[in-house]
């Protein structure tokens, strides 16, 4: 018997997800019906929705209620560098690149600072959503240098730019830089991914290099909320390793 009877709740609800009885998508009861049946109080019932919110398990929309998240999410890895080819071989999943937009443009201010270089130098500007069991739940856009790389078109988009400047051009892509930020959706993630309700979307802004510590790419990748958790590991580091 639980103590606490949002703990009960929360448990009860968080076992069900994770048993395949509640599937990704699924409306929960009101927070009405779930304080009849516990017979307990609103502010109980809400404390532990907030819970299942916080750990991962529904995602709740004002005004229309609390929804089971996908808990069988993909791991992207924060410090991996790694291509959407790369990661769907390794995912084994259905996956589908959709390319928009593959077109030499001058550089912005903005844009330029992002990539450190002079205003109206010519960049590739490359939009591509993703794909992944039927939805598009990632939207990826690419500038890089039309310097480094003086060619580019949709076919190669369409497969993988990394693949295609390792291999054909034999560049060597060495690292980057990563910044993580929830932010709310734009018009343009309204029309080229599948959100549904989500107001939010994560983006992941990557500022890439060669070997010779030449950047060369800035992307930006948006993520659905419910179907990426971004990933780390990290070891830590005893006092006489430290000296």
């Amino acid at each position: 018997m639980y103590k606490n009877i949002y703990l009960q709740i929360f448990n009860d609800y968080s076992e069900k997800i994770q048993a395949g009885e509640l599937a990704p998508g699924t409306k929960l009861p009101s927070e009405n019906d779930i304080t009849a049946e516990y017979e307990t109080s609103r502010e109980t019932v809400r404390k532990a929705l907030n819970l299942l919110a916080q750990n991962g398990y529904i995602h709740k929309v004002k005004g229309k209620g609390s929804f089971v998240l996908d808990i069988g999410r993909m791991d992207f890895p924060v410090t991996g560098l790694i291509s959407f080819k790369e990661m769907s071989e390794k995912l084994g999943r259905s996956t589908k690149t959709h390319v928009y937009e593959v077109k030499l443009i001058p550089a912005s201010p903005e844009l330029a600072r992002q990539l450190q270089i002079t205003a109206e130098e010519h960049v590739w500007k490359v939009v591509r959503s993703r794909e992944i069991k039927g939805e598009r739940i990632i939207l990826d856009k690419d500038y890089i240098l039309s310097s480094i790389v003086g060619s580019l078109n949709k076919e190669i988009a369409g497969r993988s730019i990394f693949e295609y400047l390792e291999r054909e051009l034999q560049l060597k892509i060495s690292y980057a830089k990563k910044e993580i930020s929830v932010e709310e959706v734009t018009d343009e993630d309204r029309r080229l991914l599948d959100l549904h309700d989500y107001q939010h979307i994560v983006v992941v802004r990557n500022y890439i290099y060669l070997e010779d510590t030449t950047q060369f790419q800035y992307t930006e990748s948006r993520h659905r909320l419910d179907k990426f958790q971004f990933v780390d590991f990290a070891r830590r580091v005893h006092g006489e390793e430290q000296n």
